[in-house]
């Protein structure tokens, strides 16, 4: 899934509209280019591969110890500098460092966009980090509690089929229109103060 362009921003905050009509509960998208820097993580492979060079120079060959550290640190350079692009360095990330680090990119996300303070507790995260390729959907008590357990779990499945099929866009507005209508069954217009969030995309650039 590439970065979202303006096009793409606007389609999806229309959707976010046209859910929130048919509902009282809110709805926030967020789209994050990445949840971490992961800056450690060059330095960390470097590091490791670079400790593991002297031993079969010292083992098999002659060479005295000021060329095998030579060579062990021009290992460690070399390697901390390929491992430093964008894209190797994200290749080198655990998954599951990089889905911990987007669900707790999520949790922080609900808090600052203050999904946690709406009337009836109707707040819903829809939350996409690209670099992680992760989906994740964080309900509030009001209504995570009326849906059937699973419920969240199937859209963000559903969406990410769609970003590996290259449908982003059409499975950001699917889950959207699926939240929409799960939080208009248990939370129609009129039964809590309406539209106390803002509507578009919120798109975090790092």
């Amino acid at each position: 899934m590439s970065f979202i362009s303006s096009t793409d921003a606007e389609r999806i905050s229309e959707a976010i509209t046209s859910a929130e009509r048919t509902t009282s509960g809110e709805i926030v998208a967020v789209i994050a280019e990445k949840s971490s820097r992961y800056q450690h993580i060059p330095f960390m492979w470097a590091a490791l591969l670079a400790l593991i060079v002297p031993w079969p120079l010292i083992h098999f060959t002659w060479m005295n110890v000021q060329l095998i550290f030579l060579i062990q640190l021009f290992v460690f350079l070399a390697l901390l500098a390929l491992a430093w692009h964008p894209k190797v360095r994200m290749a080198l990330v655990p998954k599951s460092i990089a889905n911990a680090n987007a669900r707790r990119r999520a949790s922080e996300q609900f808090i600052a966009q203050n999904l946690h303070t709406t009337a009836g507790r109707t707040g819903v995260l829809l939350f996409v980090s690209v670099a992680e390729q992760r989906v994740e959907i964080i309900a509030d008590a009001g209504i995570d509690a009326r849906v059937p357990k699973g419920t969240w779990q199937a859209i963000v499945n559903e969406f990410t089929r769609a970003i590996g099929e290259g449908r982003a866009v059409d499975g950001f507005v699917r889950a959207i229109e699926q939240i929409g209508a799960h939080l208009s069954e248990h939370f129609p217009p009129g039964s809590i103060d309406p539209n106390e969030l803002p509507d578009h995309l919120i798109v975090l650039r790092n």
